[in-house]
């Protein structure tokens, strides 16, 4: 909780982490739909967009902003969701942390049902916006079913209950996410912090949400591969990595 003179009308600082590669159709109106989506009264929230080497004219997107409530962070080259994430987490000042991806899949609008649970109950450490508990389109058949099996195996590896491990949203307590030490550079680092969560007993919610799924030809950058590179980490985890 910030409680600084120069935030005495704010009680908390939400920082929202925008990892982006290549996503110049798309970025503009994900950041004017962040910046415009009422949070609630009394809860601030920063941007730090991370260019993880975008070559199609993000950048140059991003060369325009005039907003002093963003913060730009460039990488040289692309190295991936999990290493743009964990670049931003380092230039995270907010109370909680927020990935939102920089295409349309997820609604800024669900701020408020994300937030909602932590004002509510300060025992909890992390939700997870449930797209099987809210509202999904465009889903292809097969990214259903391994979604549902590495939240299945999820939930036998940790006896936990979460409904969707993959999902895009999740919002995290900025202090307990510091007490990890993350390495994992693509997709998996969110894999690897909820293992690392739930090998700790932290609690994790999970508050329904809306999602329209778009394809490779739309730019979506997740593989059938990942489906085995998430398995792989999350036995890592929770057998052998702190």
């Amino acid at each position: 909780m910030n409680t600084g003179s120069d935030t005495a009308s704010r009680e908390y600082l939400l920082s929202v982490m925008i990892p982006v590669y290549n996503e110049a159709n798309t970025l503009e109106a994900v950041i004017d739909r962040v910046r415009a989506v009422p949070v609630q009264e009394g809860i601030d929230r920063e941007i730090i967009v991370v260019d993880d080497g975008s070559t199609d004219g993000t950048s140059a997107i991003l060369d325009k902003l005039d907003d002093h409530g963003i913060r730009v962070v460039r990488h040289s080259r692309n190295r991936g969701k999990g290493a743009a994430v964990r670049t931003a987490l380092a230039h995270a000042t907010g109370d909680w942390v927020l990935i939102q991806d920089a295409d349309l899949e997820y609604a800024p609008e669900d701020y408020p049902h994300l937030i909602a649970p932590f004002l509510r109950d300060p025992s909890i450490v992390a939700v997870f916006g449930s797209r099987f508990l809210g509202r999904i389109e465009g889903m292809k058949p097969a990214n259903f079913v391994a979604n549902k099996l590495l939240t299945w195996f999820t939930n036998i590896l940790f006896l936990s209950r979460i409904t969707d491990l993959c999902t895009g949203y999740k919002l995290y307590r900025t202090d307990t996410v510091r007490e990890f030490p993350l390495v994992r550079d693509g997709f998996d680092l969110e894999h690897e912090l909820t293992a690392k969560l739930l090998k700790r007993g932290c609690r994790i919610v999970d508050v329904p949400i809306t999602y329209k799924g778009r394809d490779v030809s739309a730019g979506k950058k997740v593989r059938w591969t990942d489906f085995f590179i998430n398995i792989k980490t999350l036995l890592k985890y929770r057998f052998t990595g702190k």
